[in-house]
C-alpha cells in the first residue's frame, strides 16, 4: 500500500469520526498523522520495519497502530468500524464548505444523498428545503457552498503547501549537480492559495536533465517525473500538487525566475515596457539582451524600478513607490499585536500561556481579545468573566513586566451595526475589534451600513477581518469596500489584517486601494492556540503583497508609542 493511499484511509477514518460526532481531537490526530505520513522523507514499509513510526512527530501509538495494520494486511479494522454502512462517496460531500457533520448525517438518512452530485440535483430540485434542520435557507448556503467547492477544487491554504515547498526546495538542493533552486510561482509571490509547485534549478555545466530527471525520482514520494522538453520537468509532489521545475544554467537562471516568478498579466506588463523602452518586442530577444544579469538588472534594463517578487500581480504594482517597495514591512517591524483568544472564549491556550509565548517570541505587548456575549458558540464573555479576566490579567502582568498586555474584547457587530455591549462596558476596554461574525446574507447595502456603524461607534479601535471570508470555504460578504474604507478614514479606525490561515483578510487588493487613503493597519495573529501567535508572518506577507511599509501598522510602533495611540480613542481605561 503506498504512502498516499495510507494517508487516504487515515484522512476517511478523520471524517468518519466527524460524522459520528466522535472526540474531536481524535480526528484532529488522524489528519496530523496523514499529512504528518506524506512529508515523511521515510517509506511507512521502512518506518514499521524499524519500529520507528512514532518518531514522526504527528504520528501517535494509536494512529501508528493503523498504519501497521494497512501496511501488513492493506486493510483498517479501525477504518470499517468507523466507516459502517456509509457509502466512499460520502467523503467527497465532507469537502464541501461550510457543511456540518450532523447535517451531512441528515442529507444521507433523510434525503439519501450519497455524493456531490446527489447534492446538486436535490438542490436543483429544491429537495432539502422540507428537511428539518435545513429549509430554504440552509438550502441556499448549500448552493453556494457548492460553487466555492467547484472553484477551489485544485487548490490549497499558501501556509497548508508552504511545509511541503520548502522541504522540496531541499531536496533539489541536495541532489548531484543541482548548483541552485529557487521557489517560483505563485508560492514565490504568497498568494492566498496555491494548486501548484513551480521550481527554478541551475545545473553544472556538466550536468544534462537526463541525470537530473533520474536523480529527480531518487526524492521521496515524487511520482510521475517526466521531461516534458529541454529545460523543463514537470511530476507530481509528495501530496498530490503539480510540480514544474525550470531547468537552467548559471548565467541565466534569474531570466528564467522571472519567467517563473510570474504573475501572467505582470509579465505582460513588463514585455511592453521592454518593448517601448528597448524596442525589445519578445522574450527570446529580450534574453539576448539580459543574459548574465540579476532580476534586478533586468527590471533596469527596462527603465524600471526592481518589484520584489511578492508585489508581481499586474496590478498597478509599476505605479507604487520605487522607495516603498524596497522597504516593505519585515516581520522583525512587528512590536506586538492584537486579537488573540484564550481558554475564557473558544482559545485552548490559558492567558499566561499566551503571554509567555508571545514574550518568549520577543515581542513588547499584546492584546487580549476573547470573544464577546452574542458568540455564544464561541463561549462569548458576558461580564463577571470579563471582570474575572481583567482580574487574572492584572495578577498575570505582574509576574511578566517585560511585555505589556492590553485588555480587549473582539465584539460582534449586531445586524443593526450597534455592539453587543453597551458603550458604559466598551469604555473601560484598552481596545475593542469589531467583527462580523453573524448575518453574512444581508444585502450590500445592509451590511456596509452594518459595518459603517459600527466604524462610527467612538469606542471601536478596529475592524476584524474586514470581509469575513474564509478561504476555498466561504466568500466575503457583499460589502461596498469603497465606503467601508472611507468611512474608516473619517473616524479614525484601523483595519485588521487577519493572519489566520483560512482568511488572510482584509484582502491584499483591497489594502492596494486603502493605503493611498492613509488608512493605519494593525497585522494580527487571530490565535486560538499558541503556535497560532506566528500567524503574524502570514498578516506581514498579506500586507507585503498590499504594498505596506512599517509607517502604514500600527503594530510596529513601540509600547510606549502605542499606548498613545490608544489613548487617542475612549476605548482605553482610566
Amino acid at each position: 500500500m503506498t504512502k498516499r493511499e495510507i494517508a487516504r484511509h487515515l484522512s476517511e477514518i478523520a471524517f468518519y469520526l466527524r460524522l459520528k460526532d466522535d472526540n474531536p481531537h481524535k480526528s484532529a490526530a488522524y489528519e496530523r498523522a496523514a499529512r504528518a505520513l506524506l512529508l515523511s522523507p521515510h517509506e511507512p514499509h521502512q518506518l514499521l520495519e524499524h519500529d520507528i513510526l512514532t518518531d514522526i512527530p504527528g504520528i501517535g501509538p494509536s494512529t501508528a497502530a493503523v498504519i501497521g495494520e494497512l501496511l501488513r494486511t492493506g486493510h483498517s479494522s479501525l477504518y470499517q468500524r468507523v466507516k459502517g454502512s456509509y457509502p466512499a462517496s460520502l467523503v467527497e460531500v465532507g469537502q464541501v464548505p461550510g457543511l456540518r457533520p450532523k447535517q451531512i448525517r441528515r442529507l444521507y438518512e433523510e434525503a439519501g444523498i450519497r455524493s456531490i452530485a446527489d447534492l446538486q440535483v436535490a438542490c436543483r430540485n429544491n429537495q432539502l428545503q422540507t428537511l428539518k434542520g435545513i429549509g430554504p435557507r440552509i438550502q441556499a448556503k448549500i448552493q453556494a457552498a457548492l460553487g466555492e467547492f467547484r472553484r477551489g477544487q485544485g487548490y490549497r491554504l499558501y501556509a497548508s503547501v508552504l511545509q511541503e515547498a520548502v522541504t522540496l526546495e531541499q531536496h533539489l538542493a541536495a541532489l548531484r549537480g543541482v548548483t541552485r533552486v529557487t521557489m517560483a510561482g505563485a508560492m514565490r509571490r504568497k498568494i492566498e492559495v496555491i494548486n501548484a509547485l513551480t521550481f527554478v534549478v541551475t545545473l553544472s555545466e556538466d550536468q544534462e536533465a537526463t541525470a537530473f530527471l533520474k536523480a529527480l525520482k531518487t526524492i521521496p514520494n515524487i511520482t510521475d517525473a517526466v521531461r516534458r522538453h529541454t529545460r523543463q520537468v514537470t511530476a507530481i509532489s509528495p501530496t498530490g500538487l503539480p510540480l514544474t521545475i525550470t531547468l537552467a544554467r548559471q548565467s541565466d537562471h534569474d531570466f528564467h525566475l522571472l519567467q517563473a516568478t510570474g504573475s501572467i498579466d505582470h509579465l505582460e506588463e513588463l514585455l511592453r515596457r521592454f518593448a517601448i523602452q528597448q524596442r525589445l518586442p519578445t522574450w527570446k530577444e529580450i534574453y539576448t539582451h539580459v543574459k548574465g544579469f540579476n532580476e534586478e538588472a533586468i527590471y533596469h534594463a527596462a527603465e524600471l524600478p526592481f518589484v520584489p517578487a511578492i508585489l508581481r500581480e499586474g496590478r498597478g504594482e509599476f505605479d507604487l513607490s520605487a522607495t516603498d517597495m524596497h522597504r516593505l514591512i519585515d516581520p522583525s517591524q512587528i512590536k506586538g499585536f492584537f486579537h488573540l483568544h484564550t481558554d475564557y472564549s473558544d482559545g485552548s491556550g490559558t492567558l499566561e500561556e499566551m503571554v509567555v509565548a508571545a514574550r518568549d517570541r520577543g515581542y513588547r505587548y499584546l492584546g487580549i481579545s476573547d470573544h464577546s456575549q452574542s458568540a455564544f458558540y464561541a463561549n462569548g464573555l458576558k461580564e463577571p468573566a470579563i471582570r474575572q479576566q481583567w482580574w487574572e490579567i492584572e495578577g498575570v502582568q505582574a509576574k511578566y513586566p517585560e511585555i505589556h498586555i492590553f485588555k480587549g474584547i473582539e465584539a460582534d457587530i449586531l445586524p443593526d451595526g450597534t455592539m453587543d455591549y453597551p458603550d458604559e462596558l466598551l469604555s473601560q476596554f484598552d481596545f475593542v475589534i469589531a467583527s462580523v461574525h453573524s448575518r453574512f446574507n444581508l444585502s450590500e447595502a445592509d451590511q456596509t451600513r452594518r459595518v459603517c456603524r459600527a466604524l462610527s461607534n467612538p469606542y471601536v479601535t478596529m475592524l476584524g477581518h474586514p470581509t469575513g471570508r474564509l478561504l476555498l470555504s466561504r466568500p466575503g460578504y457583499r460589502l461596498n469596500m469603497a465606503q467601508v474604507i472611507e468611512t474608516a478614514k473619517e473616524h479614525g479606525k484601523v483595519l485588521e489584517i487577519n493572519g489566520s490561515r483560512h482568511r488572510l483578510d482584509l484582502d491584499w487588493r483591497f489594502i492596494r486601494s486603502a493605503k493611498p487613503q492613509g488608512l493605519k493597519f494593525s497585522l494580527n495573529p487571530d490565535a486560538h492556540a499558541v503556535d497560532e501567535l506566528d500567524n503574524v508572518a502570514l498578516a506581514v506577507n498579506v500586507a507585503q503583497k498590499g504594498g505596506l511599509v512599517a509607517e502604514d501598522i500600527v503594530n510596529t510602533q513601540s509600547l510606549s508609542s502605542m499606548k498613545a495611540f490608544l489613548q487617542k480613542s475612549p476605548s482605553i481605561s482610566a
